[in-house]
């Protein structure tokens, strides 16, 4: 799962606010404040190549220009059966990759999902809102429900009002999502519609924001489908802690094509394994496919697939030494994911309160 949204950090348009107001509150500053994006990541698997290359690599840049918000979706993790402590090495590990991967904490908030209750309080406010055929239509639900058979739980129905929740939380203006997640964004549009009728104007409406994406990882082993943390096997799957013979190994064994022509040529119709090599090449070398197609001219797959593996193993190689570097420093980790949940909490909870007075809740 990863979303993201943007917002102003108080929660309204600044544009809407009395000039009384302005002038009291010294809104000129309000007006220029950054916008917010969240996003939020389940450690119920390790980080992959595919996590790096498709979101968590272009986060870093965001920082100049947005107030960023990033965090470990451990509430979302356990609708499917965890081992609890491989659950805390996993979050703890994912905010250290976090880190390492350049999002740095003086410039962005990271945090653990379940350290700010806001989060289940809307969540089940939410689920009160919203209805049993809304619901029972969600795709990941069908998909997860065949593939959890024997665990088919209330959490595993219900947890797009939790999604819905994360994002209504910040009071959105955007929500950039992916194929796969614009169901979830259309559940939290008809909330927000149900939810106002009622009580007037509470949360923003989100709109969809198609973002600028970054590569799209597929499977070594299998190319139409993407390279997935919660693939039990993991042997087409590079994960960011991989050690280098690992990396290696596993691209040796990629999938290629079965065609006589053998030349490394970006075609994902008829050469999708070949092309998603030419994909991860170039995110790691910042080459383009025309570059790419004349560099391994006449070479063949015996000599791509290597060069391809080594500038994976480059790629990683700083941010598992980092990431490691930082596991060690427990104190650090804590500081970090502490003063991360009280700054999001603090914007949370205006908008939880609100939600509370709105339905009839006694003030705490």
């Amino acid at each position: 799962m990863v979303y993201c949204l943007y917002m102003p950090p108080d929660g309204e348009d600044p544009h809407s606010v009395p000039a009384a107001r302005r002038e009291k509150e010294g809104t000129m500053e309000t007006l220029e404040r950054k916008k917010v994006m969240l996003s939020g990541i389940k450690p119920s698997g390790d980080l992959t190549l595919g996590s790096y290359l498709g979101a968590i690599k272009n986060w870093a840049a965001r920082a100049e220009q947005f107030d960023c918000y990033y965090f470990m979706a451990d509430a979302h993790a356990i609708t499917v059966r965890q081992k609890p402590a491989d659950l805390r090495r996993r979050t703890l590990e994912q905010l250290a990759q976090y880190i390492a991967c350049g999002l740095d904490p003086e410039q962005n908030t990271l945090l653990i999902q379940s350290h700010v209750p806001a989060h289940a309080e809307l969540g089940w406010v939410l689920n009160c809102y919203t209805m049993f055929g809304e619901l029972s239509r969600m795709t990941q639900f069908k998909d997860k429900s065949r593939k959890n058979a024997d665990n088919i739980n209330g959490g595993l129905f219900t947890y797009p009002c939790l999604m819905a929740a994360d994002i209504l939380l910040y009071q959105p203006d955007y929500v950039p999502v992916g194929e796969d997640q614009k169901q979830h964004v259309e559940l939290a549009r008809n909330i927000v519609q149900r939810f106002n009728g009622i009580y007037g104007q509470v949360f923003r409406m989100p709109e969809p924001y198609i973002p600028k994406v970054g590569a799209r990882v597929m499977d070594l082993l299998n190319p139409s489908s993407k390279m997935s943390k919660s693939d039990e096997a993991g042997a087409g799957v590079v994960y960011l802690m991989d050690r280098p013979e690992d990396i290696a190994r596993k691209f040796k064994r990629a999938v290629t094509d079965s065609d006589t022509e053998r030349c490394v040529r970006y075609d994902p119709e008829t050469k999708p394994g070949v092309a998603n090599l030419m994909s991860i090449y170039a995110a790691a070398t910042d080459r383009s496919f025309a570059q790419i197609e004349a560099e391994f001219e006449g070479q063949g797959y015996g000599v791509f697939k290597p060069a391809v593996a080594d500038a994976v193993i480059e790629l990683l190689r700083p941010i598992r030494e980092e990431a490691t570097r930082i596991l060690a420093d427990k104190a650090y980790l804590q500081s970090v994911y502490r003063a991360g949940a009280e700054k999001a909490a603090a914007i949370a909870n205006r908008t939880l309160r609100k939600v509370y007075k709105k339905v009839g809740f006694v003030e705490r």
